[in-house]
């Protein structure tokens, strides 16, 4: 019984430090998916990017965080940005370069706007992240690679694409001092 305490108050230890050390870094940033069940859509938001409140009041729930990224531009950083399609009500986050602004309004995109900077390269405490596509509800949602992908398959996801990396955290302190 003791055993299974120390254990259990050893694992929300390093959930609480992970989270904690994450907030304290003033260069990173929290990346979360929302969903609206009545639109059926997902939207990736950084933190703070709309008030909690407010995503709540629009019918949004099942707050996700997906990885860390960068408040501001660097060495292999790229920036991402958020699109919005109002006959759709999709929204989706493009790595820049991925497409043109022309390309995004021609597919019937607006209101681009700034949300991360991410990396380009891979690097030791970097995860993967794509974008995959939603036949059913023609919805894109982003998500980092966590070795899930026959179970997304399965669930009817397709069109499985890389964007970039984003910054990982876990219980490893060296990875944490790590370059970022």
């Amino acid at each position: 019984m003791k055993r299974s305490i120390v254990l259990l108050s050893a694992i929300a230890g390093v959930f609480i430090g992970s989270s904690a050390f994450a907030q304290r870094n003033p260069e990173l940033i929290a990346v979360y998916r929302w969903y609206n069940p009545k639109d059926k859509t997902y939207i990736t938001l950084a933190e703070n990017q709309f008030q909690e409140g407010q995503l709540l009041n629009w019918k949004f729930k099942d707050k996700t965080l997906l990885f860390y990224a960068f408040r501001d531009p660097g060495v292999n950083r790229i920036a991402v940005y958020s699109w919005e399609n109002p006959v759709t009500k999709d929204q989706i986050s493009v790595a820049q370069d991925e497409y043109t602004d022309d390309q995004m309004i021609k597919m019937g995109y607006e209101n681009k706007t700034f949300q991360f900077y991410v990396s380009n390269v891979r690097m030791e405490n970097r995860v993967e992240v794509y974008r995959w596509y939603i036949p059913k509800t023609k919805d894109w949602v982003t998500m980092p690679e966590e070795g899930n992908t026959d179970t997304y398959y399965k669930k009817g996801y397709k069109r499985k694409s890389f964007q970039y990396y984003g910054v990982r955290r876990t219980a490893d302190e060296a990875l944490y001092n790590g370059e970022l």
